[in-house]
């Protein structure tokens, strides 16, 4: 039987607004909107409002928005929950991407709901729309050193390949989610990305330390 696909409406990519933190790990969220905007979403109109970057247009007959809240990772719940409450915008039909120490390098991961897991971020949406009900796209920015330093640190000549790779592959599996559904995207993309040749896979924590960003 085939999946009742969901009403996915608003589309939010987390990061930190200006140049210092354009290529940073923290800003993986934004990175997956900007390609987007290059291949299914190009055309879409952008605004600003809700304290955000906000791109409008329609895929497959459905009004859909991106989101990229200029509001720092912190409050990045500032700006979601004043634009879904603007538009009535419930919490199922918002998919947010964001980066993730606990996985590695490159590695995606979908899921329907769950916790922060430790990402001021998610933390941020959850206490702002009184629900942790929205769709998670994470993807694995490694962890080496010091948290804070790690995810506003850009990556290195060795890592760029597989770090573009996964941004493309980001980019793919919102498509996938829109078109095809959260479960099917999940079966294609819950998996370790391909090691790069002679490198060793990152070694992550269990319980990681907040970011201040």
């Amino acid at each position: 039987m085939a999946e009742i696909l969901e009403n996915y409406r608003l589309i939010v990519g987390l990061g930190n607004p200006g140049a210092e933190y354009r290529n940073t790990r923290h800003n993986a969220g934004f990175m997956v909107i900007e390609k987007l905007l290059e291949g299914p979403f190009k055309g879409f109109e952008e605004s600003h409002t809700a304290d955000s970057r906000v791109f409008s247009g329609r895929f497959r007959g459905r009004s859909l928005m991106l989101q990229m809240p200029l509001t720092y990772m912190n409050d990045s719940g500032r700006a979601v929950g004043a634009l879904s409450r603007r538009l009535a915008i419930a919490p199922s039909e918002i998919l947010v991407i964001s980066d993730d120490l606990d996985l590695a390098l490159g590695q995606l991961r979908i899921r329907k709901n769950g916790s922060d897991g430790g990402h001021n971020g998610l933390k941020s949406i959850i206490a702002e729309l009184q629900s942790s009900e929205f769709r998670r796209l994470r993807i694995g920015i490694g962890r080496d050193g010091r948290v804070v330093d790690h995810v506003l640190s850009a990556f290195t000549a060795e890592e760029q390949p597989l770090w573009d790779e996964a941004v493309n592959n980001g980019a793919a599996a919102v498509t996938v989610i829109l078109k095809a559904g959260l479960a099917r995207a999940m079966n294609q993309y819950n998996t370790r990305p391909r090691a790069e040749k002679g490198k060793a896979e990152t070694t992550v924590s269990e319980n990681p330390a907040p970011a201040d960003n």
